[in-house]
């Protein structure tokens, strides 16, 4: 099914869309996509992300986010607002998974780049494959080589 912004756009409209987003899980009814772009209604963003459109810009708890008059009508059309383009806005690392519609919005910028200045890995605690823990934390004063991977 597709459906049109009034600026011109055709949007694929997807059944289901899911929405990670902080320590949450969102399925959304009817979310609109535009290619990298996650288009949801006023009540659907608040339900999923804890944003909310305030006359002051987009907030969420304490904090509120202006709205540039420059990106206005990427952000909002009515009532749809575009999350991919906020994630953007706030420098918001995005995952998007267009085969099955899952969407991933890592932590805003405020949040990432105080724990890159600090050079300080996050503690965690993972098991060996004997299955004894071990955490990063225990081996603070010590040199570490971390190695990460994946298999996606």
């Amino acid at each position: 099914m597709q459906n049109s912004l009034p600026g011109g756009a055709v949007l694929d409209e997807v059944p289901r869309a899911t929405v990670l987003y902080g320590d949450s899980e969102t399925s959304l009814d009817a979310a609109r996509v535009d290619g990298d772009q996650l288009w949801l209604t006023l009540p659907a963003l608040e339900s999923a992300t804890g944003w909310d459109l305030e006359p002051e810009g987009v907030c969420k708890g304490g904090i509120c986010v202006p709205v540039p008059d420059a990106r206005r009508s990427k952000l909002i059309d009515g009532e749809l607002f575009n999350l991919a383009e906020f994630a953007d806005l706030i420098q918001q690392p995005v995952a998007h998974d267009p085969k099955n519609e899952v969407w991933y919005f890592g932590p805003a910028s405020w949040e990432w780049k105080t724990r890159l200045a600090s050079r300080h890995a996050p503690d965690f605690t993972l098991p060996d494959l004997s299955g004894n823990l071990h955490s990063l934390s225990d081996l603070r004063g010590k040199k570490v080589f971390l190695l990460f991977w994946a298999s996606w």
